[in-house]
Order: C-alpha cells, then sequence, then structure tokens
C-alpha cells in the first residue's frame, strides 16, 4: 500500500520541477512511511510514497522495467503476481526483484493495456512508456484505491492518490462544484463522478485512461464490469461449495505478506467469515481488532469476543467514548472533500488499534453489495414484486398522493413510519431505490437550498446518474439493478473511500478479501433465491458458513457501524450544531436558507425530530469548506 503523484504534459515536453513531485508526495506522507522516491524526464514526473508490504528491501519505487523502456508508480497489491510472473518469464521476461512492481512493468511490455485483465488485485497506478512516450492510468475493478486527475491550464495532467496531493500544485483552482454539494446533501459523499472541485475528477473504477505527450486528455476506457445478466445453475449445496471455494480462495491469496498480518473482526457475518477462513488457513493465531462503543445499544464487542474465542485468535479491544467526537477536525483533513459517512470514526479508531499490531488487516467489506446484504436491496425485492401488481398510471398518483401527506413519524415504531416506503412505490424501481440510498431526499434538500443556489443548481438532480446507472445496468431484475448500483456507485464513493482514507491515515495497509472479482462475479450469476430470501440477504453465504460460525452470528439483525452522533448533536456537540448553521463557513455561502436550517437543528436537539444524519452532513461539509480555503 502506498501513495502516488505525478505531472504530465500533454502538449510537447516542458520539464518538470521534480521538487514540485516531491512537494505532491509530502502531503501525503502517511501512505507511505518507509520511502519516498520522485522520477523525472522530458515531459513527465512520477512520484511514490512507500509502505513496505512484499519484498522489503527489493522493490523501491519509481521502479524501472528489466531494460529501463518503461517507468511505474504503483499503489496497491497484485495477488496472483507469483503466477504472473512464471508465465512471463516462460516467454522470456527477467526480473531482478522478488516484488509484484516489477510484474506490472513486464505485463504492460508483453500485453500493453490487456495486462490489467490479468491482474487480480487492488491497485491503483501510473505507468510511463518512454518508447511509445504514453502515461497509463489504471485503476482496479472495484475501485479499491484512488486515484484523483486534474488538467490545468497549460495542459498538463496532475494526478495523485487523493486530492490534497493535486491541491498542493500552485495551478489547481479551488472553485466548488455546487452540483458536487448537491451530490452530496443527497448521498452523504462525493460520489466518482464528481468531485468536489470543478476541474477534478476521480478515475472511475475499472477504468483507465491513456495519455500521449501531443494530444488532448482522452476519455476515460472502461475494461472490466460486473454482469448481472446470466445465471448459475446449481443445488442449494452445489452452489453454497463453489461459493465456499471462491472464499476460501479470496482469503488465503490475501494473506500473503512479509510484515505482521490481522483483520477487523466486528462480530458480523462478513468480517467472522474472513477470521474463520484465515484461522483455517493459518498455523499460528489470527491477530483480530474490534472497536466497541460505551452505548451498549451499539456495541458489538460480545460478538466479536465470542469469534475471537472460537477460533482462539489473538484479540485487540478498544471502546471509543462520547468524547470521541472531538475528531471531526481530523476527519475532514482525512477525506479532503466532505464524507459524511459516520462509521468512519469507528474505522479510523480501529486502523488505529490494528496499526499497534500489524501493518496489513483484512475487512468484511464486500459481501452486502455482492450477496444482498442490504436490508434496502432485501426491501428493494419486496417492492418491485409489489410495483408489479399495479401499473404505474395508478401507483404514481394513489401512492404518491398518499406519501406526500403521510407525516414523517422518526419516533414512531418502524411499522408507521411508511412515508419513505410510500413515496418510494409511487416511484420507478430506479428512482425508488435512489429514494432508499439517499441520507437526505430530492424534497428535504429543496428546501434546504436558498435561491441563488437553485440557480446554480438548474436542473441537475443527484439522482439523475445513479437512476441512469440502473437503468443501463447488465441485470435481469430489480434486485439485480440494485446490487449492481451499490457495486458500481455506493462501494467506491463511500465505503472504498471510508477504508482507504482511514487506513492510509495510520499507515495501514488494508485488504477486502470478499472484493476479489472472482467472487463478485460468482454471486452477480446467483439466483435470487440464493441471495434473498423472505427478509434475509446474503442467504447462500449464511448457508456456506454454518459450519464455521453459530447460528445468532449468521441470521442475527445486521447493524453496522455505527456511532452516537444523534446524542451527540443533543449533546456534546448541540453547540457546534448551532453555530455551523447560523453563523459558520456554511452559512456565509449563501447556499441555504440559514432559518430553516436553524429550525431543524433546534427540533432535533429538542429531541421533538431526528435530524442527525442531515446535521452531520452539514457540520462535516462546513470543515471541509474552511479547509479547501
Amino acid at each position: 500500500m502506498c501513495g502516488i503523484t505525478g505531472i504530465f504534459h500533454t502538449e510537447g515536453l516542458k520539464p518538470v520541477d521534480p521538487d514540485r513531485v516531491s512537494r505532491m508526495c509530502a502531503v501525503a506522507a502517511h501512505r507511505g512511511p518507509d520511502g519516498q522516491g520522485v522520477w523525472t524526464a522530458p515531459g513527465v514526473g512520477l512520484g511514490h510514497l512507500r509502505l513496505a508490504i512484499i519484498d522489503l528491501a527489493g522493490s523501491p519505487q519509481p521502479m524501472a522495467s528489466a531494460d529501463g523502456a518503461a517507468m511505474l508508480v504503483f499503489n496497491g497489491e497484485i495477488y496472483n503476481f507469483r503466477e504472473l510472473r512464471r508465465e512471463l518469464q516462460a516467454e522470456g521476461a527477467t526480473f531482478r526483484t522478488d516484488g509484484d512492481s516489477e510484474v506490472i512493468l513486464a505485463a504492460w511490455q508483453r500485453w500493453g493495456v490487456d495486462c490489467l485483465q490479468r491482474l487480480n488485485g487492488m491497485f491503483a497506478f501510473a505507468l510511463y512508456d518512454l518508447r511509445q512516450r504514453t502515461l497509463l492510468l489504471a485503476r482496479d475493478r472495484l475501485g479499491v484505491k484512488p486515484l484523483h486527475m486534474a488538467t490545468l491550464s497549460d495542459g498538463s495532467v496532475i494526478f495523485g492518490s487523493e486530492l490534497k496531493q493535486l491541491l498542493a500544485h500552485p495551478s489547481l483552482r479551488r472553485e466548488i462544484d455546487p452540483l458536487a454539494v448537491e451530490d452530496y446533501l443527497a448521498w452523504g459523499f462525493v460520489p466518482d463522478t464528481r468531485s468536489i472541485l470543478k476541474g477534478v475528477e476521480k478515475l472511475p473504477a475499472g477504468h483507465y485512461r491513456l495519455l500521449r505527450h501531443d494530444a488532448p486528455p482522452p476519455p476515460s476506457v472502461q475494461w472490466w464490469d460486473v454482469s448481472f445478466e446470466r445465471r448459475e445453475r446449481g443445488s442449494e449445496a452445489d452452489l453454497g461449495a463453489h461459493l465456499l471455494h471462491h472464499l476460501r480462495e479470496a482469503v488465503t491469496s490475501r494473506m500473503v505478506a512479509d510484515v505482521p498480518l490481522g483483520a477487523f473482526l466486528s462480530g458480523g457475518v462478513d468480517s467472522s467469515s474472513v477470521v474463520a477462513l484465515m484461522a483455517e488457513a493459518s498455523p499460528e493465531p489470527v491477530k483480530t481488532c474490534t472497536i466497541g462503543f460505551d452505548v451498549r445499544t451499539l456495541d458489538e464487542t460480545e460478538y466479536a469476543g465470542r469469534i475471537a474465542a472460537q477460533y482462539g485468535t489473538e484479540h485487540h479491544q478498544r471502546i471509543v467514548g462520547a468524547d470521541d467526537f472531538a475528531l471531526v477536525d481530523t476527519l475532514a483533513a482525512m477525506f479532503d472533500e466532505p464524507f459524511a459517512d459516520a462509521s468512519a470514526l469507528p474505522t479510523y479508531r480501529v486502523s488505529q488499534l490494528a496499526r499497534e499490531h500489524v501493518t496489513v488487516a483484512l475487512s468484511g467489506d464486500g459481501a452486502d453489495e455482492a450477496f444482498a446484504g442490504y436490508r434496502r436491496q432485501t426491501f428493494q425485492h419486496r417492492e418491485e414484486q409489489v410495483r408489479g401488481l399495479f401499473p404505474a398510471a395508478l401507483r404514481r398518483p394513489l401512492l404518491g398522493t398518499l406519501g406526500a401527506v403521510y407525516p414523517k413519524l422518526d419516533w414512531a415504531p418502524r411499522p408507521l413510519r411508511a412515508k419513505t416506503t410510500l413515496l418510494s412505490l409511487a416511484a420507478s424501481g430506479e428512482e425508488g431505490y435512489a429514494r432508499a440510498l439517499a441520507v437526505t431526499g430530492p424534497e428535504l434538500r429543496a428546501s434546504l437550498y436558498s435561491d441563488e443556489f437553485r440557480r446554480l443548481r438548474g436542473a441537475y438532480r443527484a439522482e439523475q446518474p445513479f437512476v441512469a446507472l440502473m437503468q443501463g445496468a447488465p441485470a435481469q431484475s430489480g434486485l439485480d439493478k440494485a446490487q449492481y448500483a451499490d457495486l458500481k456507485f455506493y462501494l467506491p464513493g463511500d465505503i472504498l473511500t471510508k477504508v482507504d482514507r482511514t487506513s492510509m491515515a495510520v499507515s495501514l495497509e488494508a485488504r477486502e478479501p470478499l472484493l476479489d472479482h472472482r467472487l463478485i462475479e460468482f454471486g452477480a450469476a446467483l439466483p435470487e433465491r440464493m441471495r434473498v430470501r423472505g427478509a434475509t440477504g446474503k442467504w447462500l453465504m449464511k448457508q456456506a458458513m454454518r459450519r464455521y460460525l453459530p447460528e445468532d452470528i449468521l441470521f442475527r439483525p445486521k447493524m453496522g457501524f455505527v456511532t452516537p452522533i444523534a446524542a451527540w448533536l443533543r449533546g456534546p456537540l448541540a453547540g457546534e450544531a448551532r453555530r455551523v448553521v447560523s453563523g459558520g463557513t456554511l452559512a456565509r455561502t449563501g447556499w441555504f436558507d440559514t432559518a430553516h436550517l436553524a429550525a431543524l437543528t433546534e427540533a432535533h436537539i429538542a429531541g421533538t425530530s431526528d435530524h442527525s444524519r442531515l446535521i452531520w452532513q452539514l457540520l462535516m461539509l462546513e470543515r471541509s469548506l474552511a479547509l479547501l480555503g
């Protein structure tokens, strides 16, 4: 795991100042405490920060190919590099190191961009070919590793693992994109389709871009996608055996490291499955790390402790207290752009704990997206069945009217909170799922904005690209489309961004075995009844893991990595919430109806409504705007 950055001139071979590349490295030093390197040539400069994991002494970067004709900076891990190395050696390639970086260089020289299809791993890299004078920027299939880019006024392209590296370049304009603010208010993060700053892009997952010195930057090219169009056939026993094989392969391939390795353990199905399979494959006790809360209803340490005891792990545990709200500024600085997933706080804390004992930690992220483990996915599955019973011409006016007048009963038992369900059923499946994923729905967002911001936003709505993504999904059903959208939109934008920034902030490599692309492709082909049965998601995975995990771990209600944000905003953060909506940086933008924001904040503090997610969004937005200047 590392950090990369660089500068590439698309208008000639102007020299690149190595000190500038070095400064772009330095601002992300946390990503690579084990070494920094810079290489420049006419028209190009590459920078690298190294966190040494494999071949600790022998693979410094930027790295040249064996013949000196290509240079690489690489962030990530290639899990099948030894197999590729043997194949390339059989075809005449020679190697000077024992790591995976040199394999990428040889694979490029043998197969060109087709080398990407052969790489099994998580990666973002920049590879400069001195003969062709081209720069290949590439990102892994699911978007585990990030890559930001911007084209400057002089025709140069700058890139980096984190936005702060681009911000270190003096020519980057710091102009906020109002459409990104609309996106952020909808989802709680700025998706990979946009950046908080105009002119900054994120290379999409499963895409590459090939730059030349004598041509403007071309569009990105998609080199991988997941399809839900086919269905695996077989009995539950046969499919379960295949799934378990893929799970074992995914976990064991990610246990290769020349440094201490462990796992995050929450006590849920996914992380418990990873730990169980690690314990099966490891001759030594697995090192596990768990974070709990001092609010009992949010604490899962009991379940994590049971799994740790069952598998005899070397278990480490820490409790997050109510005073951890003081990390707000630390979190904002990690993400560079606004990010409101409050589970970033415990993810950061568990990363800190893990780094005290290991350098690499396996996580359980990805199974919910791959096997339909989110409650919203099971709801979508049932709602699509209901939509099929009524024509849209009847559903929209009837249920839409009911949804509009039905009160928003945050305080009521869940069965009485029908407003969102009615509005969702009135819409198309794609529009309904957008509502299910949204933190702040379109009606509430519209009520928050000032007239000036409505003018800046124009006709754009955050749901539009999301709905288009679902409509164009290679899928057979509404459940397929929902999972596809989660894999392509929510996973890279929220989950993987959260894990990358919080783990790298403490120089920890996080690996996601449940995002092995072979496992993802197998899950996408499972019949719906192998994914969802009634209200139970991840059906086949839970059946396959019954030999490893207790029933109450497999089938207890999903909790997620939640935090006591609502209580904090009624207690120690109440004053800060009032300041943000009335007189802080956010209020001075002129984007919002501050009187309305103040009323919502007071209602939350008084306990008559729960607006904690919105207020937290606003607080994190203000912190990010202050950092961006």
